[in-house]
């Protein structure tokens, strides 16, 4: 194989960053990085590194992103001035510090000595009261059970600047503030905290009015994607604890339907689960186990299956209590593990272990034992309410759009020529990383599909969205490739699939769309654009990855 000591590094990494997300190719962004520090080219270093670190993001591997992003910032030190004429990539480079420290609370595998230094050169830079610093600073405190410290932190946080570049998601930060209150035993104040993520969401008694509904949380949440639905998971505790059980259970209803199919939606799994079982719903609740395992031997990080596992456990003891224990429930083969058919009361204890030793592994690491008491009482808990009638997931269908004869009142957003700001605020409205590349081209990773942005036509008044399925097939497959890539443009309407070859014995099965946007294009319907296309170009890279 051709790498990086036998080529030119630019065209290396070129290559590198064209081929399919997996282990070979953060092994040569990462040759090429240190090839480039070997000889001196530290602009071709960090260039490699926001590839790699931004890789490992899209894998689900944000633990790895800690040592790329510490030898980016030695780089900087020894060149003081190479992002100087590059505001942006100065900004790109802060937020996956913010990323790389929020590692640390999701996995014992990042050394605290790492995750402290990594933010406290990010408070030299922003100062301690901005947004992001002061949001990790309580999340740290709150991670080792250093209450008082904190709330100290969530105080100049709540103070601070919410569009702050460097922060996560703002249309989220109501659901992580949330979500520390709960821990801290203030249920109330977490429901008041996710008031503005949950803009519109009707009250139980109120007739159902989806389409208002959608509309007003999308403004009240930032136009952020995962809400309302993350706001209504981190809510659900609460509103058992303070009596609002119909509207727990309609929340969760709503909320589940979306994450019981997201990937990403894993580390949310756990409140669901924990609905379940202080709100009598065992048998709902046994149900979404049953569904969600497998997803335990692929979490997101060690902090979700912890708390997965946690949740699970607690189920399976109520259910045991309540005369369920024999219930056989399958669990798939992973690694060692055989496929079996195991009982409720013997899952219970097997995914108590595995919480148990996490959370182990966690205060391990801190140096406390704020884990596993946090566990301990999860696993105490019992139940809080008796349950309701739980709603029908048609309830949350869409209404279909307005008559046309009467549109109403024209939206706020007028149409603007598309460009490449455009389009790039309507991905950072998303929340969700991707990589700006230097012809232009807007790429990120959903799903099992990489999909990169660009501004097509002679007047670039074109968006065009390509799709690269991760899973290749050999070239020997080519009639089987050209069938499934007709059979899906015969079937759906987006996107265009079509197969390639590279050269190199293998097929990759991609896709397009493109959209004529010459007479301009609001922001919210660009928003609306870019998210059919992700959505579809997500769906047809799973396909492909289902082929046999």
């Amino acid at each position: 194989m051709t790498t990086a000591r036998d080529r030119g590094l630019a065209a290396a990494l070129a290559d590198a960053r064209d081929r399919p997300d997996g282990a070979e190719r953060c092994a040569e962004l990462e040759r090429i990085a240190s090839r480039a520090d070997a000889t001196g080219d530290p602009r071709t270093a960090l260039s490699a590194r926001f590839a790699l670190v931004e890789a490992y993001l899209h894998r689900g591997e944000r633990w790895r992103a800690v040592e790329p992003v510490r030898r980016m910032r030695a780089t900087l030190a020894r060149h003081p001035g190479l992002l100087d004429a590059r505001p942006d990539e100065l900004t790109r480079l802060r937020r996956h510090q913010r990323q790389a420290v929020e590692a640390s609370f999701g996995t014992p595998r990042v050394g605290l000595d790492q995750a402290r230094s990594l933010l406290d050169a990010l408070a030299a830079e922003l100062g301690e009261d901005a947004a992001p610093v002061a949001e990790l600073r309580c999340r740290l405190a709150d991670h080792l059970g250093d209450e008082p410290a904190a709330r100290r932190g969530y105080e100049r946080w709540s103070a601070a600047d919410a569009t702050d570049p460097v922060g996560g998601c703002p249309g989220c930060a109501p659901a992580r503030r949330a979500d520390l209150l709960a821990g801290w035993g203030e249920p109330d104040a977490a429901l008041a905290a996710l008031a503005p993520a949950l803009t519109g969401w009707a009250e139980p008694q109120a007739p159902p009015t989806r389409r208002g509904e959608r509309q007003a949380a999308e403004a009240g949440a930032t136009a952020c994607t995962d809400q309302p639905e993350r706001a209504l998971a981190v809510g659900l505790l609460p509103w058992l604890r303070t009596g609002a059980v119909t509207r727990a259970a309609r929340a969760h209803v709503h909320a589940y339907r979306r994450h019981r199919g997201e990937r990403t939606a894993f580390p949310l799994l756990a409140a669901h689960l924990r609905f379940c079982a202080l709100g009598g719903y065992l048998h709902r609740g046994l149900e979404i186990l049953t569904e969600q395992l497998p997803e335990l031997d692929r979490p997101a990080d060690d902090l979700s299956a912890m708390e997965f596992a946690a949740a699970g456990a607690l189920l399976c003891g109520l259910a045991t209590e309540a005369g369920l224990g024999g219930r056989r429930i399958h669990r798939p083969g992973h690694g060692s593990r055989p496929a079996a058919e195991v009982d409720v009361a013997t899952l219970g204890t097997q995914l108590q272990a595995l919480a148990t030793a996490l959370a182990g592994s966690f205060d391990a690491r801190n140096g406390t034992g704020h884990q596993s008491g946090r566990i301990a009482s999860w696993l105490a808990e019992r139940p809080l309410a008796a349950p309701v009638p739980l709603a029908a997931e048609s309830e949350f269908d869409e209404e279909p759009d307005a008559d046309p004869a009467d549109p109403g009142p024209s939206g706020p957003e007028e149409p603007a020529p598309l460009d490449a700001a455009l389009l790039a605020a309507a991905l950072d409205a998303r929340g969700e990383p991707y990589t700006p590349e230097p012809d232009g081209t807007l790429a990120g990773r959903w799903g099992e599909a990489t999909i990169q942005f660009r501004l097509l036509g002679r007047h670039s008044d074109v968006l065009h969205a390509r799709v690269v399925a991760e899973r290749r097939l050999p070239v020997e497959r080519r009639a089987e490739a050209y069938a499934f890539c007709n059979a899906w443009n015969h079937d759906r309407l987006l996107p265009a699939a079509y197969v390639h070859e590279p050269g190199d014995g293998t097929l990759v099965l991609a896709a397009g769309v493109s959209t004529d946007l010459s007479c301009g294009v609001a922001p919210a319907q660009l928003a609306v654009l870019v998210a059919a296309a992700i959505r579809t170009g997500a769906a047809y890279a799973e396909a492909v990855a289902a082929l046999p």
